[in-house]
């Protein structure tokens, strides 16, 4: 298999220091390009009101890295695989999420529901688009809403 070497292109900057679940409701956070990134890599992202966000869990521990469990260890919900969770102990400890875009400023952009802690490296940015949003009906298992009541609060 080929080894893949990743740059960060940009570093989180907020309040959250540990990496922990829930009550990421009030985190405003920016994101500042990486020196080798030029400041027109961000030319016209304000035309965009939402942001997918790709980041490395920096702080994940090797030795945690899961592939089926019960969901942040709750065993009133499913023993599941990793791929159908969205937990931080993941094979290449990859994140993503999707952000609301509150202000452009030359090499920073100040984003709402972004679940990284400060310091975080960002693998990449893309703009939402309608065209690449879901079709139809999204469905999802009882648990996730009951897992995620406290997540944006």
């Amino acid at each position: 298999m080929p080894n893949i070497n990743l740059q960060p292109i940009a570093f989180v900057k907020n309040s959250r220091t540990a990496p922990t679940d829930d009550f990421w409701g009030s985190i405003v956070s920016e994101i500042e390009l990486a020196a080798t990134v030029p400041t027109g890599a961000f030319n016209n992202i304000s035309d965009f009101s939402h942001l997918e966000i790709i980041y490395y869990f920096d702080k994940a521990v090797k030795n945690d890295i899961v592939f089926a469990g019960h969901p942040r260890g709750n065993k009133n919900y499913p023993f599941t695989g990793i791929f159908a969770q969205r937990k931080k102990d993941r094979p290449n400890t990859i994140g993503l999420c999707t952000v609301e875009l509150l202000k452009h400023d030359g090499r920073i952009i100040t984003v709402k529901n972004l679940d990284a802690i400060d310091g975080t490296p960002i693998l990449d940015i893309k703009p939402v688009m309608k065209e690449f949003q879901p079709k139809g009906t999204i469905v999802q298992p009882a648990w996730v809403s009951d897992l995620m009541k406290d997540y944006w609060t």
